[in-house]
């Protein structure tokens, strides 16, 4: 016979539906979804990336189309060589020999104008002749000084500029 429950209707036979087991089961369902997903994402983003194929002769040919034709190479003066007293005691002299590179044709005609080039060699003379060797032995000082000779020879070009200063001789005895 049929048990009945406390109210009178009959207790209905077989198995009882469980939530808890149910709602694991989708949560277990969800996590591996969630989890393969970000291990794809990751894949693709990093695993599955391979690099572009350039060759040089492609990257040569990006490098001349982008570059600017008016330009035909760096700028370089040299200046002829310096020899001059360095202040402080004991005395000593320094053999310089100075190339400036310049941002543009401009402004190497302005410095090879010889009124231009005089005064420059006027101002590093006076800018070495203010050194002492203590100054100039260290590579802070080395730097230091490109600093001060491009400044001063920048105040001089109206129109060029410095990019950078090269010692290719630096002698001091």
């Amino acid at each position: 016979m049929a048990e009945e429950s406390k109210d009178g209707q009959p207790k209905a036979e077989g198995k009882k539906v469980d939530i808890k087991k149910i709602l694991n089961l989708v949560f277990v369902v969800i996590n591996i979804g969630v989890g393969g997903f970000g291990l794809f994402m990751t894949y693709k983003g990093t695993l599955g990336w391979t690099n572009p194929k350039i060759t040089e002769e492609d990257l040569k040919r990006q490098i001349a189309s982008e570059a600017p034709k008016d330009i035909v190479g760096p700028f370089i003066y040299t200046m002829d060589k310096f020899t001059v007293n360095l202040g402080g005691q004991p005395k000593r002299t320094i053999r310089l020999e100075v190339n400036l590179e310049l941002l543009d044709h401009e402004g190497f005609e302005e410095i090879i104008n010889t009124e231009n080039r005089a005064r420059a060699r006027d101002r590093i003379v006076d800018l070495l002749n203010s050194k002492t060797f203590n100054d100039v032995e260290t590579l802070q000082g080395k730097l230091f000084l490109k600093e001060n000779i491009a400044y001063e020879i920048n105040q001089i070009l109206p129109r060029g500029s410095i990019k950078d200063i090269y010692f290719t001789e630096f002698v001091v005895q």
